[in-house]
Order: C-alpha cells, then sequence, then structure tokens
C-alpha cells in the first residue's frame, strides 16, 4: 500500500470514529503537533485555531458537544503527497438553538506518518453562524 493509500486510510478511520463520536479513537490519528483550523466567527463554538493535541482534543469534543450530526458523508476523498482532500456534505443540528446546519464541506489534510498534522475546515459558515445565533 502507497503512503497516499495509508494517508487515506487513516483519514477515513478518523471519520468514522468521528461519526462514532469516539474522542480515543480520533486522537490516535492526530500527530501530537496537530494544528486545526476551523474558519468561521466565534458565534460557532469550536471556530479558531487549535495548536497541539490537548487543543485539537478540546476542538473535537467542542464539536461533538454542539452539534447533533443527521448527515456526514464524506463524498470524494483525494490522496496527493502528504495532503488527503474531502469533498462532502454535512447537516448538523446546533443544540443550543435546535437550528440546522446544512452545507457542502472541504477538509483539507496534511499527514506527518499517517496521523494528520494539519486540518483545515472549509464549509458555507454563514449557515453555521444562522444555527447559532
Amino acid at each position: 500500500m502507497s503512503s497516499v493509500d495509508k494517508n487515506i486510510a487513516a483519514t477515513q478511520k478518523l471519520f468514522e470514529a468521528f461519526g462514532a463520536k469516539n474522542i480515543p479513537e480520533i486522537l490516535k490519528y492526530l500527530d501530537p503537533e496537530i494544528i486545526v483550523e476551523f474558519y468561521g466567527p466565534s458565534v460557532i463554538p469550536y471556530a479558531g485555531t487549535y495548536s497541539g493535541i490537548t487543543d485539537a482534543e478540546r476542538f473535537f469534543e467542542t464539536v461533538l458537544s454542539s452539534v447533533e450530526i443527521n448527515q456526514f458523508d464524506a463524498e470524494e476523498i483525494y490522496g496527493v503527497r502528504d495532503k488527503v482532500i474531502v469533498t462532502g456534505h454535512l447537516n448538523l443540528r446546533a443544540l443550543s438553538t435546535g437550528r440546522i446546519i446544512d452545507s457542502d464541506f472541504v477538509h483539507v489534510i496534511t499527514l506527518r506518518g499517517e496521523r494528520w498534522l494539519r486540518f483545515r475546515d472549509f464549509m458555507n459558515t454563514a449557515v453555521a453562524v444562522a444555527a447559532f445565533s
């Protein structure tokens, strides 16, 4: 199996752990120097930049405690060198308001040794802002 295939497999396993809300399993696929970047204003509880495994754990815990996952489908997964790009669609319910977040997304993930080193999340943050406001 090529390193690109291994990176894609690791990413798929992390997504499965996310869907199962299994934080300890998610952490197995994160590099200790992970940087998470979720773009958007502070009304989104998990928006911001997170550095290191402890911050990344806090990011995933905040996401999973802030929303109910109705749909989180990775539609296309591409691997190039140390990057995995995932496109897909999500439908979440903001627990604080009950409003729906429905958006396509793109994740750009850089891996080192089959572990996520950098995770950048792009989605329609306007719908997330509306859902949390």
